[in-house]
């Protein structure tokens, strides 16, 4: 499940940074990027490289985060333990 779960983060906002990259670079030439003041010192495909990566955390954390809230009371609020393994007046001994 924790694969599925990662998979249902990951590949959407793969696709996303991908299509952030096409949009922003259809409009904006790599050298003409300026970074305080100065220029990138970045090749092109350096700065394609870069801002892919960033596009793609920066929808990592969207993804994680709608995963996250759509997580059910059960899941929330299951016990980690198996049941052999709680400790006696656990509050969640009939949770699982």
């Amino acid at each position: 499940m924790l694969s599925r779960r990662i998979m249902w983060i990951v590949w959407p906002a793969f696709l996303v940074a991908c299509l952030l990259e096409a949009l922003v670079f259809a409009m904006v030439d790599p050298h003409d990027l300026h970074w305080f003041g100065q220029p990138v010192a970045l090749s092109r495909q350096g700065v394609y490289t870069v801002s892919f990566f960033v596009f793609w955390g920066i929808s990592l954390l969207g993804s994680g985060l709608t995963t996250l809230l759509a997580m059910s009371p059960f899941e929330v609020n299951r016990c980690p333990l198996e049941a052999d393994d709680r400790p006696d007046g656990c509050p969640k001994q009939g949770a699982c």
